[in-house]
């Protein structure tokens, strides 16, 4: 089982900062355990290594007393996003109005049946999206976690979980 520990020793002295920057990204800041722990675990999803996802869902399930919403919809939130990444970038890359008329046709019911809450779920595919490289989500997200309450701090309190986690998968990866 791996921890968090184990995976920051396993980067090698030329990902120093990402190891360092791992540990601090992870500690308090104006996300709440539940948003830094579902941020933490999505971002793991979409980065795609097992070692750092392993990692993150352990490190979740000590530091949360409820995890498992958290957990589950940090895992639906990262299937989601690679869909929608990749159709919605897709739109928004052409820009033609024929596309952008189109019904997209893929559910996506899960969006609406969140087990933590909507703005929470909303900030994990925030994160999400920033990995997957999706402007359009990046906008359409970070507009209704801001109108959800969040600000503009939490916001980036997020991305800079995700992109951390994202230069961890690529480290353990070289």
């Amino acid at each position: 089982m791996a921890s968090l520990e184990v995976v920051r020793s396993e980067l090698a002295d030329v990902h120093k900062d990402t190891r360092l920057n791992l540990q601090a990204v992870l500690e308090a800041s104006s996300l709440t355990p539940e948003q830094r722990w579902g941020v933490a675990v999505g971002s793991a999803y979409a980065a795609r290594n097992d070692r750092l996802k392993e990692a993150m869902i352990n490190e979740a399930k000590k530091a949360l007393t409820t995890p498992e919403p958290v957990l589950e919809d940090a895992r639906a939130a990262a299937s989601l996003m690679a869909m929608n990444n990749v159709y919605y970038r897709f739109r928004y890359m052409i820009r033609k109005e024929s596309y952008a008329t189109k019904r997209p046709g893929l559910r996506m019911n899960r969006l609406a049946q969140v087990l933590t809450n909507k703005v929470d779920f909303e900030l994990v595919c925030l994160a999400i999206s920033c990995i997957n490289g999706c402007e359009a989500c990046v906008q359409s997200h970070e507009k209704v976690v801001l109108e959800g309450g969040l600000s503009e701090d939490q916001v980036h309190d997020a991305v800079r979980i995700a992109s951390v986690i994202h230069a961890a998968a690529v480290g353990l990866e070289s």
